[in-house]
């Protein structure tokens, strides 16, 4: 309970609070301070929660803008901060890499969740190929005798048709294990 008392002060009220106080003693915004504090991935993160938990608008919609906009979202930003370009050089650079990066994980982590929601189709001839693919890989001395059959037990398949084993990851999952099954094969074994 005390955790959670501290985080609605902490976000509602000494946060910003704060950040006025440390602006004022170092002149720099909290995205700056941000910049030349952390670097890399840790750096990434703590941009994007700062922009997340902003209550500007503007700082807000940075994390969801198209890459078309990326220029003109960080001038509105330096804008919204009052951050001088001839001051701070940096910052332009740094604000498009951290956006990239944010925005580019978003759209793959998109882009993965629709082939995770794709259900395997048992009339779609490229699902097929593959699962068939799969059983040659994982076991390339035994012959399959039938699409639908109890050999499938014998590579981890719960029943005789392999297909109702993809209902949580849809497609992905046979991708994953055909990706494996190529690559790693030692151990896919």
């Amino acid at each position: 309970m005390f955790v959670s008392l501290w985080e609605f002060f902490y976000g509602h009220f000494f946060r910003f609070w704060m950040k006025w106080l440390l602006r004022q003693m170092t002149g720099k915004c909290e995205l700056q301070r941000i910049f030349d504090t952390y670097g890399g991935a840790q750096r990434t993160y703590r941009i994007e929660n700062s922009l997340t938990y902003s209550k500007n608008k503007v700082l807000q919609n940075a994390t969801r803008v198209a890459q078309s906009e990326l220029d003109r979202c960080i001038a509105n930003i330096m804008k919204e901060k009052n951050i001088c370009s001839e001051k701070d050089t940096s910052f332009q650079i740094c604000m498009r890499t951290c956006l990239l990066q944010i925005t580019g994980y978003k759209q793959l982590y998109h882009d993965v969740e629709n082939v995770r929601k794709k259900p395997y189709d048992s009339a779609n001839a490229q699902h097929e190929k593959m699962l068939l693919k799969l059983w040659s890989l994982l076991m390339p001395t035994k012959k399959l005798t039938a699409r639908i059959s109890k050999q499938w037990a014998d590579i981890g398949f719960q029943g005789d048709d392999p297909k109702t084993d993809f209902r949580g990851m849809g497609i992905l999952g046979l991708i994953n294990l055909v990706y494996f099954s190529e690559n790693y094969t030692s151990e896919a074994h």
